[in-house]
């Protein structure tokens, strides 16, 4: 169900030129699943529309979300000067998750989670979701690229799998992107989460087809209202949409998370 309230900012601190890590208080995390999102209002009015944001790591027990995010405008300026016990006025739960569950539809799966840039935030709460579930962490191989050795996140993601960095520059892991890191290192899996930068996930379709295994990917999409009404963030798909009755699904709601195959990306 979604709701607009207004939470509590618990820490903030910047993990990486520009990324901002921030935990807050809100009663949306009784509800949150990796994959989802939030949208987050500025206390700005002249910049109109609020933005999207990951959902990066859940803690139910304390009534806590945390969100990564890349400052990249106005909006996520504002954010980053946040500081804690400030009021932060955000939506949620948006959109679909990842359907982890398809993980263990057979024992010893082996599974890509594959994230790039600022599309590697959610794959700590997949990660974390997936380790509850009884999976090895020999067989939840975490792919990640980055711009150069700012490897925020890595250190969280390697206690729940093994973790694999490709950089652009090569100053870690190996050069270039999450499908260098793959065949550098001979891995191999049988079904594959990912968010990141489209030709990332375009390539990671085209890999996916070419393996016959299921792909489940997250498309990144500047939104405009965020709950499917405004049409302004869609992708062409093979299914007729109930709403528009076009060939496309709005990946605010249908989305962000999609069956590869499923979409013309």
């Amino acid at each position: 169900m979604k709701e607009k309230q207004m939470a509590k900012v618990l820490s903030q601190r910047e993990i990486a030129p520009g990324i901002f890590d921030m935990w807050i208080e809100t009663s949306l995390a009784g509800q949150a699943a990796a994959g989802q999102f939030i949208c987050v209002y500025p206390r700005d009015k002249s910049t109109l529309l609020p933005r999207p944001i990951s959902i990066c790591e859940v803690r139910d027990d304390r009534g806590a979300l945390r969100i990564v995010y890349r400052v990249a405008g106005k909006g996520t300026a504002e954010f980053s000067s946040y500081r804690e016990g400030e009021s932060i006025a955000v939506l949620g739960t948006l959109g679909n998750g990842f359907p982890v569950q398809s993980a263990r539809e057979k024992e010893n799966t082996r599974v890509f989670l594959m994230g790039g840039g600022i599309g590697i935030p959610p794959m700590l709460q997949l990660a974390k979701e997936l380790a509850g579930l009884g999976m090895k962490k020999e067989n939840l191989q975490i792919v990640v690229g980055y711009r150069d050795a700012q490897n925020f996140l890595r250190e969280d993601l390697e206690r729940y799998g093994s973790v694999f960095v490709a950089t652009e520059d090569g100053s870690v892991g190996t050069r270039g992107n999450v499908m260098d890191a793959v065949t550098k290192n001979g891995l191999l899996a049988d079904v594959i989460f990912a968010c990141g930068p489209m030709p990332m996930l375009r390539a990671i379709k085209q890999y996916a087809a070419q393996a016959q295994i299921p792909a489940y990917i997250s498309l990144e999409e500047h939104m405009a209202c965020g709950v499917g009404a405004c049409l302004g963030c869609v992708v062409k798909t093979g299914e007729i949409d109930h709403h528009s009755h076009v060939h496309n699904a709005r990946i605010c709601t249908d989305g962000p998370v999609f069956e590869a195959q499923t979409v013309e990306i």
